[in-house]
């Protein structure tokens, strides 16, 4: 077997508590192990160069693939709607039947994964700062809502992102997310040494939201990699500055019939 992170047990890439890598003959990715039920994952810079209609191969078979061209928004669309190129323009999906693939990608933002545990609906969001505080999980779950799901069946999964020591931000960015005081409470704003700024934990703060929203903290699972501080497995725009992402899924659950 090649030499890499994923056969460096005491680097600790496979050991990761409420997290499991999945092997296949393409290579690995991240499953969250509350959202064990559903077909889904957390791709890493392993898969560089291959794009979901790829990817979802061994994720899931006989699925359609959905995605969005992301813009940093809290635009959230119903899967039909993201269905072929022209790709339309937002950063979530949601899903509206069974077997539907929803795709999001980045490179230091948090991929948020829900799922219903009683319908089998999905939904899958790009979630960086200007996304989280234009409430965009608000909108997913509403829209899940809007289609019968209840919020105490939801489960959340927040993917692989900055952490907070290594995403220093501007106040007027951290001050868009909430009070400041509250964030600082929640450990979601740190202290920064450079006069006017904040370090920020983006995942942190997302948690926080769902919270208010209010889901427990049973039903949220928060990976604790930052794509910043693992350049072995993780793109990351902050700590390279180029344009290279890895992607994130979810499959609805095809035995149930979710539309309207």
């Amino acid at each position: 077997m090649a030499e890499g992170p994923f056969n460096k047990p005491d680097k600790g890439f496979n050991n990761i508590p409420g997290w499991t890598w999945i092997g296949t003959y393409g290579g690995y990715y991240l499953q969250c192990n509350q959202l064990e039920e559903f077909e889904h994952g957390f791709f890493t810079r392993q898969w560089h160069g291959r794009g979901p209609e790829e990817l979802v191969g061994y994720v899931s078979s006989g699925v359609s693939v959905h995605r969005p061209q992301q813009i940093h928004s809290a635009l959230v669309l119903p899967a039909p709607q993201a269905s072929q190129a022209p790709w339309p323009e937002a950063d979530g999906l949601v899903s509206t039947k069974g077997g539907q693939s929803l795709w999001v990608c980045g490179a230091d933002c948090t991929p948020v994964l829900v799922a219903d545990a009683a319908t089998g609906r999905v939904a899958a969001c790009h979630a960086g700062w200007r996304g989280v505080a234009g409430g965009i999980l608000k909108e997913a779950i509403q829209q899940m809502e809007a289609a019968g799901s209840k919020r105490k069946d939801l489960l959340v999964a927040l993917g692989p992102a900055v952490s907070g020591p290594n995403y220093q931000v501007e106040r007027q960015v951290s001050s868009q997310l909430g009070e400041i005081e509250q964030l600082q409470a929640i450990a979601a704003v740190l202290p920064d040494s450079k006069p006017g700024c904040d370090r920020l934990d983006i995942r942190r703060a997302a948690w926080w939201q769902l919270k208010q929203l209010g889901l427990t903290e049973a039903q949220i699972s928060s990976c604790p990699l930052c794509t910043v501080a693992e350049p072995e497995l993780f793109h990351s725009w902050r700590r390279d500055q180029v344009k290279a992402v890895q992607w994130s899924c979810i499959v609805s659950s095809s035995s149930v019939e979710m539309q309207r």
